[in-house]
């Protein structure tokens, strides 16, 4: 009598276990996406990726991070687009190793990254020194894993003048641009805030501050090192070897890259158009912001 008592007990037990057991079991509520992805031994890129369908992937300026696109990834994600955002090494919640800060090496870290997240036909989209890099990378590899570009406020062809080229910053401003950052970085994050907008108080003090403590995340080696790639490159010779669709986002009032930038990149790339933000300076992306979604927007959708 006493084992058949503790069999039943047993038994009971174990059904009680098993049911609990079957209250506490639930579906993953995460997608299984990867925030950190390695783009070589010892170096991993901090990736935002949300939602479904048509990639959009946005690559970062100087010296911010990809959460700069808090607002647009909101937006395409309501609109049905799976929406990648990549912190270049050096930058944001990025991996921030000593060695090379150049155009090179951010494309052959997006590579990598659009090749581990299998990505087909994106449109690739680069702010500021991102514009450069986009412009680089599509280029360099002939727009794999891209089907568009699409450049905001870019700092190509040539963010330096040039003997054959006047546009853009002077040797001089470039050269007190590398030193500030080498030597006051506060200073220099004052001066690049001030100049942001289209007037000094043309974004409210709440997302000046939001951008501001974006850029205190980068890692100031890195910062300077990548400056100091941008002054020295010249993607003139690239330009012709784009021919996907490019669409060219530029404010009319950037103190930062003048609008002469934009006109110039439109002038080297047959496939493109330049959309005029007749309200913004620098920072078109949150200025006018319903207008730079819903111009990405159609233009992801053309």
């Amino acid at each position: 009598m006493k084992t058949t008592s503790l069999i039943i007990a047993l038994l009971a037990g174990l059904a009680f276990r098993n049911s609990v057991h079957a209250q506490v079991t639930r579906k993953p509520a995460s997608a299984g996406r990867q925030e950190y992805i390695e783009v070589e031994k010892n170096v991993k890129l901090h990736v935002t990726d949300l939602g479904d369908g048509q990639p959009i992937v946005l690559i970062h300026g100087w010296p911010l991070s990809d959460a700069m696109y808090e607002y647009q990834y909101q937006y395409l994600v309501q609109k049905g687009f799976r929406v990648i955002g990549i912190t270049l090494r050096g930058f944001g919640k990025s991996d921030k190793p000593y060695g090379r800060y150049d155009f090179d090496v951010f494309s052959d870290d997006i590579k990598v990254v659009l090749e581990k997240l299998k990505i087909k036909n994106a449109v690739l989209g680069g702010f500021s020194l991102g514009g450069t890099v986009v412009t680089h990378y599509v280029a360099k590899y002939n727009a794999a894993h891209v089907s568009k570009l699409a450049l905001f406020g870019t700092a190509s062809p040539s963010w330096k003048q040039r003997a054959d080229y006047p546009y853009g910053v002077s040797d001089e401003a470039a050269a007190a641009l590398i030193h500030l950052s080498r030597t006051n970085r506060p200073q220099l994050l004052e001066n690049f805030g001030k100049g942001f907008a289209a007037t000094e108080d043309g974004i409210s003090k709440g997302l000046a501050n939001w951008l501001g403590g974006i850029n205190l995340e980068a890692l100031p080696y890195a910062a300077t090192q990548s400056i100091i790639a941008l002054r020295d490159t010249d993607l003139r010779p690239q330009l012709s070897k784009i021919t996907i669709p490019v669409a060219i986002f530029h404010g009319v009032k950037d103190k930062l890259n003048d609008f002469s930038l934009a006109e110039q990149t439109h002038k080297g790339i047959k496939n493109a158009y330049i959309v005029r933000f007749e309200n913004s300076g620098h920072a078109l992306f949150i200025e006018e912001l319903d207008k730079f979604n819903t111009e990405l927007e159609k233009f992801a959708r053309q």
